[in-house]
């Protein structure tokens, strides 16, 4: 019993430093690096909808030499009144962005609006006229600068805009109509925040400016004659926007 005890310690001992030679040649085993953080950014393309609402402005004045051909009239140039055009619109919109360096963020979008915004006003110079104004539709292309911070974006936007109008210069027996597709100019202010990668939503506010334009009327009680018509326009919104493209980058990149 005493050998086989001296024989057992013998080959612990011869053992053991093998043993340890064995564990320091093992390579130590390292959990890989985590991967970087994903920041989101604004980069990519959006569509969506809105609606909002529309509070125009026409003012009309004369630019005729008379009503009736032969027979001028002193109101040339003279006001023949305005009246507010409101109403609510409702429509699309689509762009893309593109987030620069810093939170920086540049983009364009196109858009366009149905509505049926109606105003009238009686006529100062021929008060048993009418004057009427209804506007069908509104449209922009714009661009847009902006800055993010993470998932809102607060941006200013500018660009040209068109819209549809109709008009009508009615008595108590008769109705004259017109029609044009006014163009103009835009700027606004606005927010956006993205509730997900996916969709983001929007308030903003814009105004417009369609300058003056002469509009001829050919069947009125009073013989051919051109008004001068002056637009002004704002509108405020609300949208939703469908995200895709570079939903989101490691924060390394940014």
């Amino acid at each position: 019993m005493r050998k086989f005890l001296l024989v057992t310690a013998a080959l612990v001992a011869l053992a053991d430093p093998a043993m340890a030679a064995d564990l320091r040649a093992r390579p130590v085993y390292k959990a890989p690096p985590a991967p970087p953080p994903v920041q989101f950014t604004w980069t990519g393309c959006s569509v969506g909808g809105h609606v909002g609402g529309l509070w125009a402005r026409k003012d009309w004045s004369d630019r005729s030499i008379s009503f009736v051909p032969g027979q001028p009239i002193p109101s040339f140039g003279q006001s023949f009144g305005g009246h507010d055009a409101d109403g609510w619109l409702g429509g699309v919109q689509a762009g893309c962005d593109y987030q620069l360096g810093g939170g920086i963020v540049i983009g364009i979008q196109g858009d366009y609006s149905w509505t049926d915004a109606k105003g009238s006003n009686v006529n100062l110079v021929a008060p048993f006229i009418t004057d009427q104004t209804r506007i069908k539709s509104l449209a922009t292309v714009t661009g847009r600068l902006g800055y993010a911070w993470e998932r809102f974006l607060g941006y200013v936007k500018g660009g040209g805009a068109w819209e549809r109008d109709e008009y009508a210069i009615t008595t108590a027996t008769s109705v004259d109509t017109a029609a044009e597709t006014r163009r103009g100019w835009t700027i606004g202010v606005g927010g956006e925040y993205a509730f997900t990668n996916s969709l983001s939503g929007f308030a903003e506010y814009n105004y417009y400016d369609f300058r003056s334009r002469d509009l001829t009327f050919t069947t009125t009680p009073l013989g051919s004659f051109i008004a001068n018509i002056k637009e002004t326009k704002s509108v405020a919104r609300a949208g939703l926007n469908v995200r895709f493209g570079g939903w989101a980058a490691p924060a390394a990149a940014k």
